[in-house]
C-alpha cells in the first residue's frame, strides 16, 4: 500500500549518496548497466557547474519503504527557458530510479506533478534532465543492451509505470548503429558525396587538437544556425561552447570529429567520441586519482574503445540536401578504412523522430535502429489536447523494419 512508503526531500551528503547507490542496487544483476560517474551525475545539481541552477528551480527525493531503505529516487526542475516554449508551461521530471512497484513510481511521479503545479507548471516531460538533451534524457523502451556513455539504461518495467500513470509518448530517440564500412551508403548520398569533395569550394576534414578555440567557434555558428530555436534547445553562447570543447578535450579524438566547410566558412559538423562506457565500466562510478589513472590508462594507452559514439551532426540550413552530410561521412570513412583505425563500430546517439531528415540520412549510410528511448509528456489537466512534438523538416519517416 502507499502508506508503506515515504518520501524524503533530499538536503543533505548523506542522502547524496544513498541517491547515487540506489541504482547500483539495483541493477547488481544486471549487466547491461553501467555505472555512470557520480561526479558527471553531481554537476546537474550544483549551481557552480549547471548554469541552469542560476535561474532555474530543483529539488531531489528518496522514496523509502518500511524498513527505511531507500527503494526509489527522482528529481523535479525548471527551466525557465524551456518552460515557456511550449503552449503549455513544462516542467521536467528526471533521475528515477524504482522498485517494479506502481504505488511506489506513483507516488514518485505525484510528488514532482504536485511541486511542479505549486510553481505554475501545467505539465512535466521526463524522464529528462536538468540540462542538454545529449545526457541522461529518455526511458528506454527497445535495445536493452549495454548503455552508450551519458545515456539512461532502465529495466523494461518503467516504460508500463511511466504509461500507467498516464505520461504519453511526446518523441521517440533513436540510437542508429552500424559498421564502418561505405558498402551500404546509398548511391545518390554517395554520388552527390564524391561530386562535393571534387569541387574546390568544399573542403571536410577532421579537426586538430591544437585549433580547439577555432573549432568551438565553428561548432557554435553551425550549432545556432542548424539547432538552435528548434523545440527545447537554446542558443549556443561562446562561453558555452568554449567550456564544452574543454570538457571534452581528455577524451577528444581528432579523427573523430568532421567539419566541413564552404568558401572556408563552417557549414557542418559531425562530432563524435569515443564509446568511454568501455572505460568507465570499469571505475564503479569514481573518479579520484587512482580512477584518473586507470582511466587514461584503458582509454589511451590500451586503446580499449573500439566504437566510436556519434553525438551530433548538424547542417546549416542553406546547405541542407547537397551532400555536405555525405561528404562529411565519406571523409570519415575514407579515414576509417585505413589499416589500423581504432574503431570497428558506431553508434549515432539521439536522433529524434521529430527530425525525419536526420532519420532518412542514417538509413542513407546503412544504420539500423539499435535502441530506442521514449520522452513522455504529462499534461496536469486531462482535457487539453495532447499533441506531439513538432518534426523539423520533411522526408520520409524511417521505421525499424525499413
Amino acid at each position: 500500500m502507499m502508506a508503506d512508503f515515504k518520501l524524503e526531500l533530499i538536503t543533505n551528503s548523506e542522502q547524496v549518496k544513498e541517491f547515487l547507490q540506489l541504482p547500483v542496487a539495483l541493477y547488481k544483476n544486471d549487466s547491461n548497466w553501467i555505472q555512470p560517474l557520480d561526479n558527471e551525475i553531481e554537476a546537474v545539481f550544483d549551481p557552480k557547474k549547471n548554469k541552469l541552477m542560476r535561474k532555474g528551480e530543483v529539488a531531489r527525493w528518496l522514496l523509502r519503504n518500511a524498513k527505511n531503505e531507500v527503494v526509489g529516487r527522482v528529481a523535479a526542475f525548471i527551466n525557465p527557458e524551456n518552460a515557456s516554449l511550449n503552449e503549455q508551461p513544462t516542467g521536467g521530471m528526471g533521475f528515477f530510479e524504482c522498485i517494479n512497484d506502481r504505488d511506489a513510481a506513483f507516488m514518485l511521479f505525484d510528488n514532482c506533478r504536485d511541486w511542479l503545479k505549486e510553481r505554475g507548471m501545467e505539465a512535466m516531460d521526463g524522464p529528462i534532465n536538468f540540462g542538454d538533451r545529449d545526457r541522461w534524457w529518455g526511458c528506454l523502451v527497445d535495445g536493452f543492451v549495454p548503455a552508450n556513455y551519458g545515456m539512461p539504461y532502465n529495466f523494461p518495467y518503467y516504460k508500463e509505470l511511466f504509461e500507467a500513470y498516464g505520461f504519453k509518448n511526446y518523441f521517440d530517440q533513436y540510437t542508429y548503429a552500424k559498421s564502418i564500412t561505405l558498402d551500404r551508403m546509398h548511391p545518390g548520398l554517395l554520388e552527390k558525396a564524391v561530386r562535393l569533395a571534387k569541387n574546390p569550394e568544399y573542403h571536410f576534414g577532421h579537426i586538430k587538437k591544437s585549433q580547439l578555440k577555432k573549432v568551438a567557434e565553428d561548432f557554435r555558428t553551425i550549432y545556432n544556425k542548424a539547432w538552435a530555436r528548434h523545440g527545447g534547445v537554446s542558443e549556443m553562447s561562446a562561453a558555452h561552447a568554449t567550456a564544452l570543447m574543454k570538457q571534452l578535450k581528455p577524451i577528444i579524438d581528432p579523427k573523430l570529429i568532421y567539419f566541413a566547410f564552404h568558401n572556408y566558412e563552417p557549414i557542418g559538423f559531425y562530432v563524435m567520441i569515443p564509446e568511454i562506457n568501455e572505460v568507465i565500466k570499469h571505475l564503479h562510478g569514481k573518479m579520484n586519482l587512482w580512477a584518473k589513472v586507470k582511466f587514461f590508462y584503458l582509454l589511451k594507452i590500451r586503446r580499449t574503445c573500439k566504437a566510436a559514439l556519434g553525438q551530433i551532426f548538424g547542417i546549416i540550413p542553406e546547405f541542407q540536401g547537397k551532400g555536405v552530410e555525405g561528404g562529411i561521412i565519406m571523409a570519415f570513412a575514407n579515414m576509417a578504412l585505413q589499416k589500423g583505425f581504432q574503431y570497428n563500430f558506431l553508434e549515432m546517439n539521439w536522433v529524434g523522430d521529430f527530425n525525419p531528415v536526420m532519420m532518412r540520412l542514417q538509413e542513407q549510410i546503412g544504420a539500423k535502429i539499435r535502441k530506442t528511448h521514449v520522452t513522455y509528456r504529462y499534461l496536469f489537466d486531462p482535457t487539453k489536447e495532447f499533441t506531439r512534438a513538432k518534426a523539423i523538416g520533411r522526408a520520409k519517416r524511417a521505421t525499424k523494419e525499413e
